[in-house]
C-alpha cells in the first residue's frame, strides 16, 4: 500500500484490517497461545475494542488441568494378572511395575523419568497367571523388581505364578485381577473372577457372542464388584477437553461421525510370529499348555501362527472390530453417550493379506441412530499409511480429535457467518487447536505404538510431565475399588460397545443389515 492511498483511509478501516489480520494470524494457534495472547495484549486496540475469538465463542472456561488428583488412599491391594503378553507389561507399568529389561531400556531412550514419576498406587503384583512359561517368567521378574514407580517401596510379599486362572480365582489373597488374555478368554474369565470376589479390570474387546455377553453383564451387574473396560481415551487431557466443547456445541447439530483405522505394516495386520530379525518367535508345546489356550474354541492343533496371531481368527477375535473400532466407539461414546446403534452393515474383504486369515484386511460399516439423526461410520484398511483421522461433522464446523484436537468451521455456517465475512474465522484453516503434547512421537518404537499415539491412546501432558494415560485408566479403577463411585468404562458402556461390535460382525459374516431390538435385548 502506498503512502498516499495509507494516510487517505479513515482510523476505524485502518483498525478493522489491523483486527483482521492480528484475528487471521491467531486462527490456527493453539487455544493456550490465545489466552497467553491475551495476558501479554491486554491493552492493544484489538483487546479494547472486541472481545476475542475465545471470548466470543465462550471458551474463557477451557483450560488444561496442571494437576492430577492424588490417589485415593486405601490399604495395600493384591493383584494377579492373568496372561502376562504385552499388553499385560503395558499394565503391570500403569500400575508401577517395570521389567529390568524395560527399565533399561527406557533409561536408553529417555522415557524412564517419566515412569519413575508415575504416582504409587499402593499395590502388589503378587499372582501371574499365563499358558506360555516364557510369559509367566517375564511376568513374575517384572512383578518382582524392587524398583517402583513413584518411590514405593516392593511389598516383600512373594509373586506365585498360577497354573490355571481358576487357581488364581480360588486365591483369597487376591483382591482384584488384570484379564488381558486373547479376547475368546475375556468374558469367560470376568465372569467367573467377578463370582469369585474378585475385582475385575479386563482388556477390549469384553465377550464374541451375545450369550458371553449377558452372561458376564448380569454377573457384573448382581455383584458389588468394580469392573473397568481397557479403554484409555478418557483420561487423555485433550479428550476432557473435547467434552467440554462439546457441551458449548461449537460444531452444531451433529449428524455424522467418521471414524477410521489405516495401518500398512505386517505387525499391523497381526502377522506376529515372526521377530525383527526374520526368526520365528519362541513357543511349542513344552512351553504352552495349549488345551488351556484354546479353552473353549475349536480344538485345531498346536500352531504359533495361532498363538501369536489369534486376532487373525473368528474363532479367537472379531478383528479389526475387537482390536481397533473398539476404541474409536469407546472414544464417541464417551463423549456423546450414543449407545447402541438401531441398525448395522459391514462389507469389505480380505484383500490384501492373502494368509489364512478369517479378519478382513478392508472394512467399512455404517451404524445407524435413527433417533439421534446421526449416523456413525468406520472405515479401515491394513494396506495403506493415509491417516484419516476420527471426524465430528456438525452443522457449523468439524472436530478432528485424536491425539490432538482442532475444529474447523464450515464455509457456509450460519452460526460464525458474520464472523467469517468480518475476517475473524479463516474456514481454511483450524479456528481452534488444542496440542498439549503427548509426548516425543520419536520415543514411540513401533508403528502399532504410534498408531495408538496419533489417537490419544497412550500419554497425555499434565503441567509439563507426561503421563501414561493407562496409569489414569488403572488409578480411577483402583479409587473406586477404595473409595466408591462409577469407572468410566463400567459395564453399561462395555455392555454398549460389545453389542455394536457384534451387530457389525454379524452384518459381515451374514453379508446382511443387522438391527438390535431393544425389547428382547437381542440382535435380528
Amino acid at each position: 500500500m502506498d503512502l498516499d492511498k495509507e494516510k487517505s483511509q479513515q482510523p476505524e478501516e485502518r483498525n478493522t484490517q489491523s483486527r483482521r489480520t492480528i484475528l487471521k494470524a491467531l486462527a490456527g494457534i493453539p487455544v493456550l497461545g490465545l489466552f497467553a495472547y491475551e495476558l501479554i495484549e491486554k491493552k492493544s486496540y484489538f483487546k479494547k475494542t472486541k472481545p476475542n475469538l475465545i471470548k466470543e465463542l465462550g471458551l474463557e472456561d477451557i483450560e488444561v488441568p496442571n494437576k492430577i488428583p492424588s490417589a485415593a488412599k486405601g490399604d495395600l491391594l493384591r493383584i494377579g494378572m492373568i496372561g502376562f503378553g504385552n499388553r499385560a507389561a503395558q499394565l503391570a507399568s500403569g500400575l508401577g511395575f517395570l521389567h529390568p529389561d524395560d527399565m533399561e531400556n527406557r533409561r536408553k531412550n529417555g522415557r524412564l523419568d517419566d515412569w519413575l514419576a508415575q504416582e504409587s498406587l499402593n499395590v502388589a503384583v503378587t499372582g501371574i497367571c499365563d499358558v506360555f512359561d516364557l510369559n509367566a517368567e517375564k511376568g513374575l521378574a517384572t512383578a518382582g523388581n524392587k524398583v517402583l514407580s513413584g518411590g514405593a517401596k516392593h511389598s516383600g510379599l512373594l509373586v506365585k505364578r498360577y497354573r490355571t486362572y481358576q487357581e488364581m480365582l480360588a486365591d483369597d489373597s487376591i483382591d482384584a485381577v488384570f484379564v488381558a488374555t486373547p479376547d475368546h478368554h475375556h468374558a469367560r474369565i470376568t465372569t467367573d473372577a467377578v463370582k469369585a470376589g474378585k475385582h475385575v479390570y479386563c482388556e477390549k474387546s469384553i465377550c464374541l457372542t451375545e450369550d458371553e455377553l449377558h452372561e458376564v453383564y448380569n454377573a457384573v451387574k448382581s455383584s458389588d464388584r468394580v469392573f473397568q473396560l481397557g479403554h484409555q481415551i478418557t483420561q487423555n487431557v485433550v479428550f476432557q477437553q473435547a467434552k467440554k466443547l462439546m457441551k458449548k456445541n461449537i460444531l452444531g447439530k451433529i449428524t455424522l461421525i467418521e471414524t477410521t483405522t489405516n495401518r500398512n505394516t505386517a505387525s499391523g495386520a497381526w502377522i506376529r510370529d515372526i521377530d525383527e530379525n526374520g526368526n520365528p518367535k519362541p513357543g511349542s508345546l513344552k512351553t504352552i499348555d495349549w488345551d488351556q489356550w484354546l479353552g473353549n474354541s475349536p480344538k485345531v492343533p498346536f500352531s504359533t501362527d495361532r498363538f501369536y496371531n489369534w486376532t487373525k481368527f473368528f474363532a479367537y477375535d472379531t478383528g479389526m472390530l475387537g482390536q481397533l473400532f473398539s476404541h474409536e466407539y469407546d472414544a464417541v461414546n464417551q463423549l456423546l453417550r450414543i449407545g447402541i446403534p438401531k441398525s448395522a452393515v459391514a462389507s469389505g474383504g480380505i484383500y490384501f493379506w492373502k494368509d489364512n486369515r478369517d479378519m478382513p484386511d478392508t472394512l467399512q460399516t455404517v451404524f445407524e441412530y435413527p433417533d439421534r439423526d446421526l449416523t456413525l461410520m468406520y472405515s479401515a484398511s491394513l494396506a495403506s499409511s493415509y491417516q484419516r483421522g476420527r471426524v465430528f461433522m456438525g452443522r457449523d464446523a468439524s472436530m478432528n480429535l485424536g491425539g490432538s484436537l482442532s475444529i474447523t468451521a464450515n464455509y457456509d455456517s450460519k452460526k460464525y457467518e458474520q464472523k467469517i465475512k468480518d475476517g475473524i474465522i479463516d474456514t481454511n484453516r483450524p479456528m481452534l487447536t488444542i496440542s498439549p503434547g503427548t509426548g516425543s512421537i520419536d520415543a514411540v518404537s513401533s508403528a502399532t505404538e504410534k498408531y495408538y499415539s496419533s489417537r490419544g491412546l497412550t500419554s497425555t501432558v499434565v503441567n509439563g510431565r507426561t503421563v501414561d494415560v493407562t496409569h489414569l485408566h488403572i488409578k480411577e479403577w483402583i479409587d473406586c475399588i477404595r473409595n466408591g463411585g462409577e469407572t468410566s468404562d463400567n459395564i453399561e458402556r462395555a455392555f454398549e460397545e460389545g453389542i455394536t461390535i457384534l451387530m457389525a460382525q454379524k452384518s459381515y459374516v451374514e453379508k446382511r443389515r443387522v438391527e438390535w431390538d431393544p425389547v428382547q435385548r437381542k440382535i435380528v
